[in-house]
């Protein structure tokens, strides 16, 4: 997921999403014990989907907090 696709969403969609991602990523952690996976480096897409997500939520809080202080 590009970095622009996510910044167009809005914050409860984004938490909504990182909840979906996690849940997979946990279910690929306990299948990959008991089997081959069929795309391993799912994992490795799945954690950086998570980390833009929350990188872009840091940034509207920050931005937030910016423009409330100046006022």
């Amino acid at each position: 997921m590009q970095a622009e696709e996510i910044r167009e969403m809005a914050d409860d969609e984004i938490l909504r999403r990182i909840g979906e991602l996690e849940e997979e990523r946990f279910r690929l952690k306990f299948r990959s014990a008991t089997e081959t996976l069929d795309d391993p480096l799912r994992f490795r897409v799945i954690r950086k989907d998570i980390a833009r997500m929350k990188t872009i939520l840091r940034e509207r809080q920050l931005a937030a907090a910016a423009t409330g202080a100046t006022r």
